[in-house]
């Protein structure tokens, strides 16, 4: 009688003992973050010149270089001989490392330093290798002595220059 009992358990332990029935069949790659920082201060440079400083609460870092800034950015852009030129701040912010481009959404905003200028927007693309901003959002850019509103935008990355794609409202025009 302990000859079956022993056979019966040994047939039972290996074919519990399958391990197919353990694999996942939809097993799906993990695509979430490597890397979590939490009040980062990064520093970019050209040269030993700081160009860009950036601070930010809460930065997730993808496999795939990618990063994110779900609690928003704030950043510094200094010229060449190191004095602040203008800021950007927005309430969330991705960098996409293949297109090397830097997208900011929420309320965005960019202060001139030099110019006195502020823009005001609900989304903006940075490409640092063309030190070239845009959007195709509404935008409002408000001067010293006026206020323009307008559809898309592109600007140089200290905002010394720009271009309002579609502006509307009243416009002050100066005399030669």
């Amino acid at each position: 009688m302990k000859k079956p009992f022993f056979i019966i358990f040994l047939l039972l332990t290996f074919a519990s003992c399958d391990k197919s029935d353990h694999v996942p069949k939809d097993l799906q790659p993990y695509t979430g973050p490597l890397r979590e920082a939490e009040n980062i201060e990064l520093y970019y440079s050209e040269s030993a010149t700081v160009k860009v400083k950036l601070t930010a609460k809460k930065m997730l870092e993808f496999a795939n270089g990618n990063q994110e800034f779900p609690e928003g950015l704030y950043m510094e852009f200094f010229n060449e001989a190191g004095k602040m030129t203008s800021t950007l701040r927005a309430n969330e912010a991705i960098y996409t490392k293949e297109q090397d481009v830097w997208r900011g959404r929420g309320d965005v905003e960019i202060k001139s330093i030099e110019n006195n200028q502020q823009l005001n927007t609900e989304e903006l693309f940075w490409k640092p290798d063309q030190e070239r901003m845009y959007t195709d959002k509404f935008v409002t850019i408000k001067l010293p002595d006026q206020v323009l509103y307008g559809r898309g935008l592109t600007a140089k990355q200290d905002f010394s220059s720009y271009e309002i794609t579609e502006p509307e409202g009243i416009f002050y025009l100066e005399d030669e």
